[in-house]
C-alpha cells in the first residue's frame, strides 16, 4: 500500500530537519526509488525553496489526490541518483526559509520551519498584530495586582513570611515552615504566557488566557490549587501530600509527583488531562467517577459535565505540549480549533462572516510569527480572511 501524502510530507520535513530515524530513512529512500516522478517532485521542490516559493498541489478529491501525488509506483527498484542526493542536501541548507504544503481535498498538510519570506495575500490591516509573549498579572491576598511582564529580578512581595521573587523572568516562592498561608492568583491575559514555581517546588507553565489560584505555603494533608485555561505541571514529589488541581468545579486531578498537561478552556469541547510521566487520578465532579492514567494516556471529560470519562491511548503528545515549546501544532485540527488558538495567542476576536469553512489542517510552525505572516500561510489552503483592528473575519469559501 502506498504511503499517504501527509506521511511523505512528514518524512520530507524530518529529513530537512535532520530528525529521520533509520526506518524512516529507508521509507523515504524507497519512495524516491520507485518512480522518476517522485525524484522530479523533490527536484522541483528544491527550485521553489531556493526562490522562497510555496510548493502546493491541489486535487478535487482525496483518492485522486493520493494517486496524483504519489503517482504510479514502478516495478523497478532504482538507486538514488547523484543529482537527487545533491538536491536533498541543498534542500536541507535552505530549510530555514522553506514551506511544504500539500493540499488534498478539504485538508491541508503543511510543514513550516520558519517563515521569513513574505507573499501577497488577501489580509489587510493598518498595523501587523504581533505574537504573544511572556507576561502575567499576579493578584495578591489583599487584592493588589502586579504586572509581571517586565519586572526585574528580586523580591516583588512579602506575605506572611513568604517571599515572592522574580528570577530570570519566572515567579518563585520562598517561605518558612511556620509561614502564614495566603492565597495568590496568577493570570495570563490573551497574548501572554508565564512560568512559575510554587512553594513546594512544583513548576507550572501557564498558557494564554489561563489562571492559577494557590496558597503561598502548602499545609495540611494535600496541596490544592485551582486553574482555568491550560497549564503544564511538573509536580514535586511528596507522597504524604498529594497534589490536587481543581478545574472549573467540573473535574479534579490528583497526583503525587508527575508531569502532565491540563487543557480546561471553557470554549473547548472537553477538559483534557494528558499524562507525560508518573501517574494521575482524574475525577469528574458531577458523578464522582474517576480513572487512573498511565503515561501516554489522556482523560477527556465533556464540558457539559457528563458522568463518563473517556480515556484515549497514545494521544499526540507533541500536539498537546506544543504551546509550551513555542510551537503551533495543527495536527488534524479543524479551522475552528485553529482559530481558537489564534484568539488566545494574538489577543484577537474571530468572527465568521457566514458558514464556517470545512477545512482540516496538519502542520506546525513557531509561535513567534506575526498574525499576518500566519494568515498568509493559511490562505494558501483556500481560506480567506479580513483583519479589522483586532478582529479577524473568516470569509466564506470561494471568496477571492
Amino acid at each position: 500500500m502506498a504511503p499517504a501524502p501527509q506521511y511523505i510530507a512528514q518524512l520530507l520535513h524530518k529529513y530537512l530537519d535532520g530528525t529521520l530515524s533509520e526506518q524512516e530513512q529507508a521509507e523515504l529512500k524507497e519512495w524516491l526509488s520507485v518512480s522518476h516522478e517522485h525524484r522530479r517532485f523533490v527536484e522541483t521542490l528544491g527550485d521553489d525553496v531556493m526562490l522562497g516559493k510555496l510548493v502546493a498541489k491541489e486535487f478535487s478529491d482525496e483518492q485522486e489526490g493520493v494517486e496524483a501525488m504519489l503517482l504510479q509506483r514502478t516495478k523497478s527498484q532504482l538507486e538514488f541518483s547523484q543529482p537527487v542526493i545533491q538536491r536533498m542536501h541543498f534542500l536541507r541548507r535552505w530549510w530555514a526559509a522553506a514551506s511544504i504544503i500539500i493540499l488534498l481535498g478539504g485538508s491541508a498538510y503543511f510543514w513550516i520551519a520558519s517563515q521569513k519570506n513574505t507573499h501577497p495575500a488577501n489580509v489587510t490591516a493598518q498595523t501587523d498584530i504581533v505574537p504573544g509573549k511572556k507576561g502575567a498579572v499576579l493578584t495578591l491576598a489583599d487584592g493588589s495586582q502586579l504586572v509581571l511582564d517586565s519586572l526585574g529580578n528580586g523580591v516583588i512581595a512579602m506575605q506572611g513570611g513568604t517571599a515572592a521573587r522574580i528570577i530570570n523572568g519566572s515567579l518563585v516562592y520562598d517561605g518558612k515552615e511556620d509561614a502564614a498561608v495566603y492565597y495568590n492568583t496568577i493570570s495570563t491575559p490573551k497574548g501572554r504566557q508565564f512560568q512559575l514555581t510554587l512553594p513546594d517546588g512544583t513548576m507550572v507553565w501557564l498558557n494564554a488566557a489561563s489562571s492559577l489560584r494557590y496558597p503561598t505555603f502548602f499545609t495540611g494533608k494535600d496541596r490544592k490549587v485551582e486553574m482555568t485555561g491550560e497549564a503544564y505541571f511538573e509536580v514535586a514529589k511528596n507522597k504524604e501530600m498529594p497534589f490536587r488541581v481543581q478545574l472549573n468545579n467540573k473535574a479534579e486531578v490528583k497526583v503525587l509527583g508527575t508531569h502532565f498537561d491540563i487543557n480546561a478552556y471553557a470554549n473547548e469541547t472537553s477538559i483534557n488531562t494528558t499524562l507525560i510521566e508518573g501517574s494521575v487520578q482524574v475525577s469528574a465532579t458531577s458523578s464522582g467517577n474517576y480513572v487512573t492514567l498511565k503515561p501516554g494516556q489522556q482523560a477527556q471529560i465533556t464540558q457539559a459535565g457528563g458522568p463518563e470519562i473517556e480515556v484515549v491511548d497514545n494521544p499526540d503528545i507533541g500536539k498537546v505540549v506544543a504551546w509550551k515549546n513555542g510551537l503551533f501544532n495543527f495536527s488534524d485540527a479543524s479551522l475552528e480549533e485553529v482559530m481558537r488558538q489564534l484568539e488566545r495567542w494574538y489577543d484577537i476576536e474571530v468572527v465568521y462572516e457566514k458558514d464556517i469553512p470545512q477545512k482540516t489542517f496538519y502542520g506546525k510552525l513557531t509561535r513567534d510569527i506575526s498574525l499576518q505572516g500566519l494568515l498568509r500561510i493559511l490562505e494558501r489552503t483556500g481560506v480567506r480572511f479580513r483583519v479589522e483592528d483586532r478582529k479577524l473575519i473568516v470569509l466564506p469559501t470561494g471568496t477571492e
